[in-house]
């Protein structure tokens, strides 16, 4: 088990071996957010803007029309909501190569609590044009995330966790940017899930199929922009699609889904996630439980979501 965090950091420290136009931007947490190797190795092209992260966003943005590639990195609720405006106009509206990342992202933070619990930055961030937004499952697909983003176009915001999370990928599994993978194949229904949601409902599918309930599970590490094919190809096939995710049910992973699907091929669904709450502070297994986002309670939505599908 490792952080995605972890494998940002890692990645960052490649790619600035390999490209000396990336520059990376700080505010206040560096040794949080894995930024700490790069600083070292690279300190002239490392800047800590302290706790100012609007100076740091226009500092980005500035960087980007002079030709460097710059990641932004503090903490999720620190990076998406401070700045919004920032990102908005300077960044969003100028269709820059600007990577935003956000770690510690949802209630898994823990003992934090409710201030540093990003759970709306999803929203904030897909509803800009021109912004890809990216929840990566581990640390293998952070690591290829960060490698991806360098010279994707346009505006990326990264959404990492703080906690280690399981393995779900290998190293040598193929990544893009925009294309969700199908982690189990199943017939009576699809769960998709972004971040470490992913582990939990694949476990909650093992459950399942042991009372011979096929379910298909996809991991859609890219919100924005969405793979259309394959959310298509479930409610085609499976016509029925639960979404889980470690955020606001409202304007996150599963409203996008839900708005594409009830356009082209309205199936019953259901999502999963917080419920117009804020977080609390608690051991991160403690408040998934708290929050309804153990794979028990997948199991149990699951089983519900069939009943309307039959």
């Amino acid at each position: 088990m490792k952080s995605t965090r972890g494998g940002f950091g890692d990645a960052l420290l490649e790619i600035g071996k390999l490209d000396e136009k990336v520059v990376v931007l700080s505010a206040d947490l560096t040794e949080s957010v894995r930024a700490g190797a790069f600083k070292a190795s690279f300190p002239d092209r490392f800047f800590s803007f302290g706790v100012s992260e609007q100076d740091m966003i226009s500092a980005a943005a500035g960087f980007a029309l002079e030709g460097k590639i710059p990641f932004a990195c503090t903490f999720g609720v620190f990076a998406s909501g401070r700045p919004w405006d920032q990102i908005r106009i300077s960044v969003a509206y100028m269709n820059l190569n600007v990577n935003i990342v956000g770690t510690h992202a949802g209630i898994t933070v823990g003992p934090d609590g409710a201030t540093h619990q990003a759970l709306e930055e999803i929203t904030l961030m897909r509803v800009l044009p021109n912004m890809t937004v990216i929840v990566p499952c581990d640390y293998y697909e952070a690591y290829k995330a960060t490698k991806a983003a360098v010279n994707y176009p346009g505006p990326v915001y990264l959404r990492l966790t703080r906690n280690n999370v399981p393995f779900i990928t290998n190293e040598d599994d193929e990544y893009k940017i925009g294309e969700a993978a199908v982690l189990k194949e199943g017939d009576d229904l699809t769960i998709i899930a972004c971040g470490q949601m992913t582990s939990i409902c694949l476990e909650a599918a093992d459950i399942l199929k042991q009372e011979s309930i096929s379910v298909r599970v996809i991991n859609l590490h890219t919100v924005k922009p969405l793979d259309r094919n394959k959310i298509l190809e479930a409610a085609l096939e499976t016509k029925a699609i639960l979404t889980v995710e470690e955020h606001q049910v409202f304007g996150g992973m599963g409203s996008s889904i839900a708005e594409f699907v009830c356009e082209n091929n309205p199936v019953p669904m259901k999502l999963m996630g917080i419920r117009d709450r804020f977080g609390r502070s608690g051991e991160s297994d403690v408040l998934l439980e708290a929050f309804g986002l153990t794979s028990e309670h997948v199991v149990k939505e699951a089983k519900m979501l069939l009943e309307k599908k039959s």
